[in-house]
């Protein structure tokens, strides 16, 4: 059973209700990558949160009351790749990569999902997947509130289940997610798409598959685990959202073991 939150922010007349400065500064301080932003990007921040809330609608899973503190932690963190795509006095036309979808629905713990999938022999198996977070083409959002509370807080840990799901939702904007999103005009340099697309592919087939090495080896030889979550060797995907994740929570370290996906990735959110 589904319980919808009462939307404590309706546009008025000029725009989307603000967040109240005690929310967004207890919102900052949780999350340490967001507690380091410089005044002027968490104040961009600030407005880009208040038009997703504006335009999103929370819903609370099992019971679960969704509060504004929830509301708000989950914009900031949604909205932190978006940060740089939107022009200086309207950084909130960058929402347009989340139009796809307007539900976002929290769970008061992990999800489990059925799966299905064939073998090579032909048999389908059925079992069922725990789930922090997924990200439906053209659907909603679903996010593990205690997932969505541990982000950036463990010690060197490059998590956060908020940015996973949405840069799928970036991702998925060029059809099925697949690790290769839209990307800007003049990537890196590029003179076309077709360009910028064959640097991306260069860039970073490559690395998933050395990524994916280390944790088979990892996993069945006893080698040293690598930093990045291992749930990125499972598809290209999946190693675009966890690099994603990384990228925004611990940047200084993704850099020193990704320089490479570090440069491209600065490239597509057009970070300064």
């Amino acid at each position: 059973m589904l319980k919808a939150i009462t939307q404590w922010m309706r546009r008025a007349a000029g725009g989307p209700t603000p967040i109240p400065e005690p929310l967004w500064r207890d919102t900052l301080e949780h999350y340490p990558f967001l507690a380091r932003l410089p005044a002027d990007e968490a104040a961009r921040l600030r407005r880009l949160a208040e038009h997703f809330i504006d335009r999103k609608e929370f819903t609370g899973a099992h019971g679960l009351e969704v509060t504004d503190a929830m509301a708000v932690a989950v914009a900031a963190q949604a909205c932190l790749p978006l940060l740089h795509l939107g022009p200086a006095e309207r950084p909130e036309d960058a929402l347009h990569w989340y139009d796809d979808f307007v539900g976002i629905v929290m769970h008061p713990d992990a999800a489990v999902a059925p799966r299905k999938a064939m073998d090579e022999a032909g048999v389908m198996h059925h079992y069922d997947e725990v789930l922090s977070g997924e990200a439906m083409h053209h659907g909603p959002v679903m996010l593990s509130w205690p997932a969505v509370q541990r982000a950036g807080t463990e010690h060197d840990a490059g998590y956060s289940v908020v940015i996973h799901e949405f840069v799928h939702k970036m991702d998925m904007q060029a059809g099925g997610a697949d690790g290769a999103p839209p990307l800007p005009r003049g990537f890196m340099g590029a003179a076309n798409a077709r360009e910028a697309a064959a640097h991306w592919y260069r860039t970073w087939a490559p690395a998933y598959e050395r990524f994916r090495e280390q944790v088979v080896m990892a996993e069945r030889f006893g080698a040293p685990a690598p930093w990045l979550d291992a749930y990125g060797a499972t598809a290209p995907a999946e190693f675009f959202a966890v690099a994603c994740e990384a990228h925004f929570v611990q940047p200084q370290r993704f850099a020193t073991e990704f320089p490479a996906l570090s440069a491209a990735l600065r490239a597509l959110f057009r970070q300064p």
